[in-house]
């Protein structure tokens, strides 16, 4: 892993949304550097990932505020003086966008113009590193999905995605905001939501392994994926906010090679020696959203931050077993998993 202390130390950070599953990693992996003045905003949404429990250990080297990025009175506060903001607040269900639509709006659209509007008047040379979707893309035409794609997204939570992208270029663009894109792909790992199956496969068919429970595959499972540990990702993010080649671009993430949702299922049960499989009909409100096979090029961001997928999935799915079976409480039912 590349080695940041000399770009963050003595540096402050502020991570919207961090007690979320890839925030929270983030806050731990800037505090491991040290010498990072890191603070949380989170408004611990139910349903949404905000979790107290993936910040334990880590209560007096953080600053936590529980707030809405929505918020102009809080945020115009928080973001006074800030080097970097890592924006990860936002929701991350594409089938509750579709159920509830003004509320994606309300977190994905009209909070990120919030958040930027206070950078603008009382921080204008803030960092903002901004993480979407490669949902934005929609079905793909080509494979990988390179960042020449064309954009059509297939729900409501992709649309608002690309729209808080070209909110943050348009910043860059006008006020010369320091933004930049990076569109994520299916990522794993400790601290991940695992309460309910509605933001994504990977968490709900590592719960139903763990549990000895039956993994259900829409259709036969043979849609094809690629997937990024946790770690990789958070080392995106920081090479990202370090780099000003950066600022004004877009970047896709992307995994080593794809693996369709069988296989990623049948190795779950091996590698827990629990659970089953099972074909199910595809629901008609997923299968409408379902964008088949889908894996990005990671080649921009390789030539120009040089960050690629380091983490073999095997091992990354071994660590993140190992992680849930030591602390079970804070992820399954009956625990204070939200706020």
């Amino acid at each position: 892993m590349t080695d940041f202390a000399h770009e963050y130390s003595g540096r402050s950070v502020l991570i919207t949304g961090g007690l979320g599953f890839i925030g929270s990693n983030l806050a731990r992996r800037l505090v491991e550097m040290g010498g990072v003045d890191v603070a949380i905003v989170d408004a611990l949404v139910p349903g949404q990932g905000g979790n107290l429990g993936n910040i334990l250990g880590l209560e007096e080297r953080v600053r936590l505020h529980r707030a809405d990025i929505g918020d102009d009175y809080v945020i115009n506060h928080l973001v006074g003086g800030v080097d970097y903001i890592f924006n990860l607040a936002g929701n991350v269900s594409h089938l509750e966008s579709l159920r509830f639509p003004h509320h994606d709006l309300a977190l994905n659209c009209a909070a990120q113009l919030t958040l930027l509007e206070a950078c603008r008047s009382y921080n204008p040379h803030v960092k903002i590193v901004f993480t979407s979707t490669r949902q934005v893309y929609g079905k793909p035409v080509y494979l990988p999905v390179d960042e020449q794609h064309r954009v059509a997204p297939l729900d409501i939570n992709g649309i608002n995605k690309l729209a808080a992208e070209h909110y943050h270029l348009l910043y860059h663009r006008i006020y010369g905001t320091r933004t930049v894109c990076l569109r994520l792909t299916n990522t794993y790992g400790p601290r991940q939501l695992l309460r309910h199956n509605r933001q994504g496969f990977i968490a709900w068919f590592i719960r139903q392994a763990i549990d000895g429970g039956v993994i259900e595959l829409f259709g036969e499972g043979r849609q094809r994926r690629d997937l990024n540990y946790v770690d990789d990702v958070v080392e995106a993010l920081l090479l990202a906010g370090a780099s000003e080649r950066a600022e004004g671009e877009i970047f896709n993430l992307g995994g080593t090679e794809p693996i369709s949702l069988a296989e990623l299922a049948a190795e779950l049960i091996a590698q827990t020696g629990r659970g089953s499989l099972r074909s199910v009909p595809f629901p008609p409100e997923r299968q409408l959203i379902d964008i088949g096979n889908f894996y990005s090029s990671y080649a921009k961001i390789e030539t120009i931050l040089g960050w690629r997928p380091r983490t073999p999935l095997r091992a990354g799915l071994a660590r993140t077993i190992e992680f849930y079976q030591q602390h079970r409480a804070h992820y399954w039912e009956g625990m204070r998993a939200e706020g």
